[in-house]
């Protein structure tokens, strides 16, 4: 609706969380008198562009619908306590376990150095944008655009390294997709790399749960304790998966005393899960063994949706 002829470019209303508010909008120099025109329509607000640009933007963001789940999405972030450890089979099993309980679930892949997370879900031919396309990004980012951008089948949406050039993530990138997977997913699952860089601390600081994964062995739980001295001043829930075999039956519970961590639970081995990483199978994606059975546990923690197991 135009508004006071030459005088105005356009008013708008903007569903804010109480009641409808209306903003008037104009160039700079085109509205005047700006407050009497506000008034005279009942304007709570006056936008003069560009000045106004970013709290304008922020307003329409408030405007972006909640995720199913009914607020804001549950991020949870993923370490290996040594190279190696199974931190990002863990990753996508819980977005796997997530997707098929109807869960928004957005993957991401925050190490530059892993290969590619869309490998670990055999997804490395589905098109769709990787990270180098989107290392420009900072600001507000929109949810569902980002959405279809990326990679996808069903709930579950991926963004992952490529297999080309090596290439830094900046924390601005990845904070604004994190801004933008919490206002626009349920649930977020970021496989962090173990030398943690400015966009993982970026990432780690969102997280409402991070988890440590360790194998049960001395070595790996003495360079466990120095990613734990790395990632625990960024976040204040971190908790340790300790996963077998246990060559000199150190106990799950030693682990975690050792590192002064909450013990999260237990990975027993699955000789099956490699075998079917290897041929292209995602990670607890037929809701059998004992990630699987982990991965439910954990997001139904999390979420408080029930997580069911094989169908």
């Amino acid at each position: 609706m135009l508004v006071g002829g030459d005088q105005a470019q356009a008013c708008l209303r903007a569903r804010l969380p109480t009641r409808p508010r209306m903003v008037l909008v104009g160039r700079s120099g085109e509205l005047d008198p700006r407050w009497e025109i506000a008034e005279l329509i009942g304007a709570e607000h006056v936008a003069t562009l560009p000045a106004a640009e970013p709290w304008l933007v922020d307003r329409f963001a408030e405007c972006v619908p909640t995720p199913v789940s009914g607020g804001v999405a549950r991020i949870v972030a993923v370490l290996g306590g040594r190279g190696g450890a199974g931190a990002s089979v863990l990753a996508g099993g819980l977005a796997v376990t997530a997707a098929r309980a109807r869960l928004r679930t957005l993957l991401v892949d925050a190490d530059p150095l892993g290969g590619g997370l869309d490998l670990v879900l055999g997804w490395e031919q589905l098109e769709g944008l990787r990270w180098p396309a989107l290392t420009d990004a900072d600001g507000r980012v929109d949810a569902p655009a980002l959405v279809r951008a990326l990679p996808s089948r069903g709930d579950l949406v991926v963004l992952s390294w490529d297999r080309g050039d090596l290439l830094t993530l900046p924390a601005p990138a990845m904070a604004a997709t994190v801004d933008a997977a919490r206002r626009g997913r349920d649930f977020v699952v970021v496989d962090l790399p173990r030398q943690l860089d400015d966009a993982a601390v970026v990432a780690l600081q969102a997280t409402d749960q991070a988890y440590l994964v360790v194998p049960a062995e001395l070595r790996a739980t003495a360079a466990a304790a120095r990613m734990v001295a790395a990632a625990a001043p960024h976040c204040g829930t971190l908790s340790v998966i300790v996963r077998g075999p246990a060559p000199g039956r150190l106990k799950a519970a030693e682990v975690a005393r050792a590192l002064g961590l909450p013990l999260a639970g237990t990975l027993r081995p699955e000789p099956g899960l490699c075998r079917g990483l290897e041929r292209g199978e995602a990670p607890a994606a037929d809701g059998r063994g004992p990630l699987a059975t982990l991965c439910q546990r954990i997001v139904g923690e999390l979420t408080g949706v029930p997580v069911t197991g094989a169908a």
